[in-house]
């Protein structure tokens, strides 16, 4: 999932407006699907060297990447999708960069329509993992399908 992310973060990286409010991506699928690792490589692809650490305790993890902020967010803990008014989460959508959303049910009738979605989820053989993406319509969706379809990401 790591070179998944790595490989997306940086053909992602040429399509970002560094000036246009945040970029919105869901990631989506159960416990342990891979969606912080995915998030981990899409960082570094972007070129983030350091660490990338689960924002499940923290609600949010922000990353400075070239001249914007990726912002990740894990709901996974979130009690109401209220909560998100108090952490100040359309504040995050105003700035140039990334919203990384884990577990965006959790913010269900808060959070707005996703730019893209990424859904993770194991393939019965255990051989490694699908990933299907949704994308907004325009440069987003060229973007797509640019990605290879047949690969099977470990």
């Amino acid at each position: 999932m790591v070179a998944c992310g790595r490989y997306c973060g940086e053909q992602l990286a040429a399509t970002i407006d560094r000036h246009a409010p945040a970029l919105v991506i869901f990631l989506c699928g159960d416990l342990g699907a891979g969606k912080t690792t995915f998030s981990r490589g899409l960082l570094a692809g972007l070129g983030h060297c350091g660490a990338v650490k689960s924002p499940t305790y923290t609600l949010v993890e922000p990353y400075s990447v070239a001249d914007f902020t990726v912002n990740h967010f894990d709901l996974y803990r979130l009690a109401d999708p209220e909560e998100l008014h108090y952490i100040g989460f359309d504040e995050y959508l105003d700035m140039p960069g990334i919203c990384l959303v884990e577990w965006p049910e959790r913010g269900t009738g808060w959070l707005p329509e996703p730019d893209l979605t990424l859904a993770i989820s194991d393939i019965q053989s255990g051989a490694g993992r699908q990933l299907i993406w949704q994308a907004k319509a325009g440069r987003l969706q060229q973007w797509l399908q640019q990605l290879p379809s047949d690969e099977v990401w470990r």
